[in-house]
């Protein structure tokens, strides 16, 4: 949305106004009669600062009074309902206290991508890119592993897993997602690896807003009946924690599809998020652990299983539990020009998306959830290469 200049009697306003609605814009993304703004930047930075907004901030900002006021009472959810998807080139993602309740977490739909046998490509040539025999490879259909249920309390198991939230025009919708290692804070991770279709919406599209990471969600494994009502620390023990920056694959930005698995072969993102309390204790540490991210790509021969983690919410599941598959992964591939996938028969659904594929010793995180057939029997990631190492790379420099 573009800017729009504000005049210099109303910047007391605006910078109250911004404090409460937890929503913030710098004299940069305004007109040249907010010259005289730097004189006061203490106001503008405690601002900014109360809103948990980047250092970075997009050009096309809601910045009247007007739009705040719309904006805090709910006017995110249409703002501009037919074009914001597709304008939001930049990831703004202030942070809108309370908003999401226990009510509203237990009401979003599974962000899901389906594929079917027409999508997939089955020859066998070898690729070229250093990967060898799995490249250009498909093999038959793995199958179905029913998914189990992880042991509660999830907040005792060290599976750093979570549910990824975040508004959409179809509404409010769910992926998962994972606490992952960040080498330039030791320890103090505040990085969440996950699918690219769960912040941005592929080819001709943007980013999507109010998005918010919720670790060990529901860690006592309550009945949806009962999340309603739930206090708040029973449904997010650790703290709802917003996204501050996010990045995906410019592939999936330039090719990612809601149906037929177009941009699944580097269907991934990271996204570093901040406590809604402000506290400053990071979410590692608050959490407990954090797996690390490899980018080996290790060959499907090489890897004697797979763990995928979710919480699966369309039917039969309801998005109230997490749940996991493991087992030997298969080769997929949907664009020979494009690195082949790894897949394995699992029954999670919808809303597992962006939750990790972990590793035999359960440390290391080598693909994240991003496609399955709408028959629910299998599901496949991508193959975590050079292209993710530079999205994880960029948000890592960002923390």
């Amino acid at each position: 949305m573009p800017s729009i200049a504000r005049p210099a009697r109303a910047r007391a306003a605006l910078a109250a106004a911004a404090a409460v609605v937890a929503l913030a814009v710098t004299a940069t993304a305004c007109g040249p009669e907010d010259d005289k703004a730097d004189e006061k930047p203490s106001a503008s930075s405690s601002a900014k600062e109360e809103s948990g907004l980047p250092d970075d901030l997009p050009k096309d900002l809601p910045t009247s009074l007007d739009d705040l006021d719309k904006w805090r009472n709910g006017e995110w959810k249409n703002w501009d309902r037919d074009k914001w998807l597709s304008e939001a080139k930049e990831f703004f993602n202030p942070i809108i206290k309370d908003l999401w309740d226990p009510d509203r977490m237990k009401d979003a739909d599974g962000n899901d991508r389906k594929v079917d046998d027409s999508d997939i490509d089955s020859g066998e040539s070898g690729g070229s890119d250093g990967t060898g025999e799995d490249e250009g490879v498909t093999d038959p259909t793995p199958k179905a592993v029913r998914a189990a249920p992880v042991p509660t309390p999830y907040d005792q198991d060290r599976l750093p897993v979570g549910k990824v939230f975040m508004d959409t025009p179809k509404g409010a919708m769910v992926c998962s997602g994972a606490v992952v290692k960040d080498p330039r804070h030791p320890g103090k991770s505040n990085l969440v690896a996950t699918a690219g279709h769960c912040v941005h919406g592929g080819k001709g599209k943007g980013w999507y807003r109010n998005v918010v990471f919720v670790p060990d969600y529901n860690p006592q494994g309550l009945p949806n009946a009962q999340l309603e009502t739930a206090p708040k620390d029973q449904v997010a023990p650790h703290g709802i924690w917003w996204a501050k920056h996010a990045r995906t694959t410019d592939h999936w930005i330039n090719n990612g599809a809601e149906q037929g698995g177009k941009g699944a072969p580097q269907d991934f993102a990271v996204i570093q998020v901040q406590p809604e309390d402000r506290s400053s204790t990071s979410l590692e540490e608050k959490t407990g652990n954090a797996v690390e991210v490899s980018f080996a790509t290790p060959r499907v021969k090489s890897l004697r299983s797979l763990d995928a983690v979710g919480y699966p919410a369309a039917r039969p599941f309801d998005g109230s539990k997490m749940y996991h598959c493991e087992g030997r992964p298969a080769r997929l591939t949907l664009d020979p020009d494009q690195p082949t996938m790894y897949r394995a028969g699992c029954t999670m659904t919808a809303g597992s998306s962006g939750g990790p594929w972990l590793d035999a010793s359960g440390k290391h995180l080598l693909s994240v959830t991003s496609i399955g057939p709408v028959t629910a029997d299998w599901l496949a990631g991508a193959r975590l290469g050079k292209e993710a190492k530079a999205v994880f790379d960029a948000v890592s420099r960002q923390s």
